[in-house]
């Protein structure tokens, strides 16, 4: 159970610091470079800013121990279409193999992260 617990931690922690912290302090601190990596794929400006505030909270339902297990699930699923999406959209516009493989690799910590919360409920 220990192992089950270290592992969700450690890729639970990843996304915590991928897909909340460090969106949210680009927000916060430097909000010149919100829509840098939404722009160059044709998205509305305030689309980044609404990226980032669900991100977070998405991030929060997955990492708040007390969450409702409902509501964990649509924050994983949430987070899930966003990397799909993130995926599809390099694809589509952009080409770039690095930008294209980022998102699938977040999604791999994300499933790794579903499956060891998934573990520790059954058993918990």
């Amino acid at each position: 159970m220990k192992k089950n617990k270290t592992i969700f931690w450690v890729a639970t922690g990843i996304i915590i610091l991928w897909e909340g912290i460090m969106p949210l302090s680009t927000l916060l601190f430097t909000p010149e470079y919100v829509n840098m990596g939404t722009k160059p794929l044709g998205y509305p400006d305030y689309f980044a800013q609404t990226l980032i505030i669900c991100k977070a909270l998405g991030v929060f339902a997955i990492a708040y121990p007390k969450t409702p297990a409902t509501l964990k699930e649509w924050a994983y699923a949430g987070l899930t279409f966003n990397l799909i999406f993130a995926f599809i959209s390099h694809a589509y516009v952009d080409q770039n193999i690095g930008y294209m493989l980022l998102p699938l690799v977040v999604l791999g910590i994300l499933a790794i992260s579903y499956v060891y919360n998934r573990k520790i409920q059954h058993h918990g």
